[in-house]
């Protein structure tokens, strides 16, 4: 039962992106305050998966180990009191004119997208960088438990300075795109987070054994190695900003659904294919393998950047 419960969750949080992704494109009038208001939400959003490690946290009980599970209770009351917000918000209606099309319909108007070019080169650029947050979210724990030599308790609280990490990025690219093109902000993150990673790693190998008691204790690495997440922290929405400001504004939601699709694929590969790296080299190869879809993403980008400003200059002449 717990496992429909997750289920139901998961594909209930899909319906809710799609719906605040589709929304944004009527409260901002040009790409620069899309990007500007969609970091803001995620940064609003990993505020809150920065919280859920601690609301757990404190609910656990060392004498009932079932104690943790009334942090439903209060997830629940917080459902509700999103449900009553939706429902007060001043949301505007659907856009006048658009036709009301099946579910297979609309199906069919998400696939059809991924004929576009812009729209294919958006989808990978998607896809790797989620392969690079869930790799190093998911895996970053263990890393800190095995190849730093943490005990669990610690390594996990470590870890959770990569979601305030993420949480702090997009918070401060809301801002920051007001006043600088998205393509800038994009390239210096990309080229920070390699960075990142080539000039961290090596402080990762031969450590000196020393007990650990607490966060204080840690080596430099295990705070420095999370602060990726700050330069990682744009590239997502902004690039998800970007392609729903190419498109019509009834197109978003089909736009949104593939967004979401291909997101949970690269996430789940991350995961898988860093955990493999892991178990069969070492915790260094593995995060060193994120070069690559760094790589990757920055070509992606490039061209991402010539596609959209081909379209804009076709709408000015037009």
């Amino acid at each position: 039962m717990v496992l429909h419960v997750l289920a139901i969750v998961g594909c209930g949080f899909a319906v809710v992106k799609v719906s605040v992704y589709s929304i944004i494109g009527q409260v901002t009038e040009d790409a620069n305050s899309h990007s500007s208001l969609l970091n803001t939400i995620e940064g609003i959003f990993m505020v809150g998966v920065l919280s859920g490690y601690w609301v757990f946290t404190a609910f656990i009980d060392p004498v009932d180990s079932n104690a943790w599970l009334n942090v439903y209770y209060v997830l629940a009351a917080l459902t509700l009191l999103v449900i009553i917000s939706v429902v007060i918000a001043p949301i505007k209606p659907a856009i006048k004119g658009q036709k009301s099309n099946s579910g297979w319909n609309d199906f069919i108007a998400m696939l059809k997208l991924t004929y576009q070019p812009l729209v294919l080169i958006f989808i990978i650029s998607a896809f790797l960088y989620v392969l690079i947050e869930q790799g190093v979210g998911t895996w970053l724990p263990t890393f800190n438990n095995q190849v730093l030599q943490l005990p669990v308790a610690i390594s996990i609280q470590l870890a959770s300075i990569f979601a305030a990490a993420l949480a702090l990025g997009r918070l401060v690219a809301g801002q920051v795109l007001k006043h600088i093109h998205w393509f800038v902000v994009l390239s210096c993150c990309l080229v920070a987070m390699a960075a990142l990673i080539i000039i961290t790693l090596p402080l990762t190998e031969n450590l000196p054994k020393s007990e650990v008691n607490s966060l204080f204790d840690a080596p430099l690495a295990a705070f420095v190695l999370p602060l990726i997440g700050f330069f990682m922290a744009p590239i997502y929405p902004v690039l998800n900003s970007v392609m729903l400001s190419a498109l019509q504004k009834h197109q978003h939601a089909a736009m949104t659904g593939l967004i979401v699709v291909f997101s949970a694929l690269g996430g789940t590969t991350g995961s898988v294919i860093t955990g493999y790296v892991f178990e069969h080299f070492s915790g260094q190869h593995a995060f060193y393998l994120s070069l690559v879809p760094i790589s990757l993403i920055f070509i992606s980008v490039i061209i991402f950047k010539k596609r959209t400003h081909a379209i804009s200059q076709h709408a000015v002449n037009s």
